[in-house]
């Protein structure tokens, strides 16, 4: 596992084992896990937000709230 964003917001670690991308709002602690073709989406859509918009924690924040409706599972914290 890779942690490659952690703001007060969201949490975006990387699986590479697994293929995998997992996307955490920790306000409302609910996040999701994409693989495959997905993760490559998402990673790709990701990189190209930041080329033209910067890697600011606010901008990021915004571009990974566009994911809020996929973030559907519950998170618990041990």
């Amino acid at each position: 596992m890779n942690v490659i964003y952690d703001s007060a917001n969201y949490y975006v670690a990387e699986y590479p084992a697994q293929h995998g991308y997992e996307v955490v709002d920790k306000h409302w602690l609910r996040g999701t896990f994409l693989q495959g073709d997905v993760a490559d989406r998402f990673v790709q859509s990701l990189q190209l937000f930041v080329a033209e918009k910067g890697a600011s924690a606010e901008r990021l924040d915004e571009f990974l709230g566009n994911f809020d409706m996929l973030m559907v599972q519950s998170v618990l914290y041990h």
